[in-house]
């Protein structure tokens, strides 16, 4: 479905896939070859939403862009199901599992990954190459600290 939202209607090319069940809105352009898969919003609240080629955003997952924050993905990325990414930007070949978190002002460097049910914290920088392992948090900038699941205190 694509929507038009605030006088701004997705761009979709010929060569990207868009499922019957998936949500456009607003100021979402998708780059070339681009799959966004059944059951996935890529919603532009009051900032754009902009995809690289070879994107798959794959099944119920959330791209939203905001005012301050929009949302950037690089080329050859791959958000995993029920993934979310809010006004975050992420670089080339990034992956993001399966209940990954995205938080606003967050960068995931080139080639990184966010391994299930991870968490890259708000205006925090994850370099390029780092794995974030399952359930763990990054936070921190310019290069975020990593945290286990048990590690509330020192977060």
């Amino acid at each position: 479905m694509l929507i038009e939202h605030r006088g701004r209607r997705p761009v979709v090319p010929e060569s990207a896939y868009v499922a019957p069940t998936a949500v456009l809105c607003g100021a979402v352009v998708l780059g070339e070859r681009s799959r966004v898969l059944h059951g996935a919003v890529l919603t532009a609240e009051d900032g754009e939403v902009r995809v690289g080629a070879d994107v798959v955003v794959m099944e119920n997952a959330l791209v939203r862009g905001r005012s301050a924050h929009p949302a950037v993905i690089g080329d050859a990325v791959l958000v995993g199901p029920h993934a979310h990414v809010n006004g975050a930007t992420l670089e080339d070949e990034v992956f993001v599992a399966t209940g990954a978190c995205v938080f606003p002002g967050a960068v995931a460097g080139a080639g990184s990954e966010l391994r299930i049910h991870s968490v890259l914290q708000v205006n925090s920088v994850l370099p390029p190459g780092t794995v974030l392992p399952i359930g763990w948090i990054a936070a921190g900038a310019p290069r975020a600290r990593l945290f286990a699941p048990g590690e509330h205190d020192e977060l």
